[in-house]
């Protein structure tokens, strides 16, 4: 017998900490080798933390929602073996360890895992219908994925397990809390539901940014009259074509990136007293689920024609959406803008992406009455741009002259060549 150490693995590139969200075994629980232990959570994105050993667990050292280290000991395993015979590389790495658990059945535990069990609860899927395809029949998250549902119609409801009921069990005995939510309600009084990981980063992240940045914001009016009359003219034969609508953001991501390569500035960061000029433009965008917001990279955007973002910003929108985003598709993002228009906001004040020194809000197109040139007026499709800016690097001198160069690449916009 010896006592192993698992400790919490690199999670990403430039990932140094992160917590654990929730813990999937207990003390005294027989595991074994690549079975997921717990979930922790960094830069919004959850990832299954697997086991390097067979083993009982002996002992827990990381209380859930405790940022902690890269490399710092989170579990005490009692093994039958010496560790040279089972230990690996202590630079675990985590993408080809959850390969190995899709691929590895769980022989000890039935428990579906939390990612399994959260996309089946979204997607109203009964598990029972599910066939594995990992070895013993074990369900993989792709099983879910791509279950079409149509067997699952045959079954009478009351014969189905509950999925969700199975989940808030796993997570109530996580957090020594009854089962059922009924219980968390006193006598009419107020429910208090405590934050989940993904809630608590971006609590910690707006926190940061707005602590440590001294925001300052404006707001300017862009005639896009010229990219809905293309857009109206090609939506139709853009969505046969490449199979997805024809939206208005990626005109404005186009713009926005042209606009970067002529004011660096607004391109880049503040580090302990330095401005970091990043070459590289990637472009941060907002996907809004039912209950959070992530903020996904589109990297190295100015290689991409109006048709390829769009095609990569819907790409990014349903990893979001089926809870398959990874660290690697959060990171590096050097601009964030932000699609408020879909909400019917007409001018609204983002929260800097720390990072990063500005973000660009976007807002619903809307028909007005304006001047022109000769006294007279028209009526146009007009938009609101609303920058916030990191004033330790941004002065309002350079952010009306990017928000200047934006619109005039916007009124450039109304060939279709600009498609592709």
């Amino acid at each position: 017998m010896s006592l192993e150490t698992i400790e919490m693995p690199h999670l990403g590139e430039s990932v140094t900490e992160a917590s654990i969200s929730l813990w999937l075994v207990e003390v005294g629980d027989q595991i074994s080798k690549y079975d997921p232990i717990a979930e922790a959570i960094s830069d919004k994105v959850t990832t299954e933390i697997p086991s390097n050993f067979s083993g009982v667990v002996k002992e827990k050292l990381v209380d859930v929602d405790t940022n902690v280290d890269v490399g710092t000991p989170i579990l005490i395993i009692e093994t039958e073996t010496k560790a040279t015979e089972v230990k690996e590389d202590p630079q675990v790495d985590v993408a080809q360890s959850k390969k190995e658990e899709e691929e590895t059945a769980n022989e000890v535990s039935p428990r579906f895992s939390p990612a399994v069990m959260r996309i089946a609860q979204e997607k109203n899927i009964d598990l029972s219908h599910v066939t594995g395809s990992g070895k013993s029949g074990r369900i993989t998250r792709k099983d879910v994925l791509n279950f079409d549902g149509e067997t699952q119609k045959e079954t009478p409801p009351a014969s189905r397990p509950n999925p969700l009921k199975e989940l808030a069990a796993v997570q109530s005995e996580a957090r020594n809390e009854p089962e059922t939510s009924e219980s968390r309600f006193k006598d009419g009084k107020d429910e208090v539901v405590p934050a989940d990981g993904i809630r608590k980063a971006i609590a910690k992240k707006m926190v940061q940014s707005v602590t440590e940045i001294p925001h300052a914001w404006m707001t300017v009016e862009a005639d896009v009259t010229n990219i809905v009359k293309l857009r109206d003219a090609e939506k139709a034969t853009f969505k046969q074509q490449e199979g997805i609508p024809l939206a208005y953001f990626p005109f404005f991501v186009k713009a926005v990136v042209q606009a970067l390569k002529k004011h660096p500035i607004i391109n880049a960061s503040w580090d302990n007293g330095n401005i970091i000029y990043h070459k590289a433009i990637n472009i941060s965008v907002a996907v809004a689920t039912e209950e959070h917001l992530f903020v996904p990279v589109i990297h190295e955007a100015d290689n991409y024609s109006v048709s390829g973002l769009t095609k990569e910003i819907d790409r990014l929108a349903k990893l979001a959406r089926t809870g398959k985003l990874e660290t690697k598709h959060m990171q590096g993002g050097t601009l964030t803008v932000n699609n408020t228009g879909t909400f019917g906001s007409i001018q609204s004040m983002g929260i800097i992406n720390h990072p990063q020194a500005a973000i660009l809000q976007v807002e619903t197109i809307q028909k007005r009455f304006i001047p022109t040139p000769d006294g007279g007026f028209k009526v146009a499709d007009m938009v609101n741009l609303s920058l916030s800016m990191d004033h330790r690097i941004i002065d309002g001198l350079q952010a009306g002259r990017f928000l200047q160069t934006v619109k005039e690449n916007l009124a450039r916009f109304s060939d279709k060549s600009v498609l592709y």
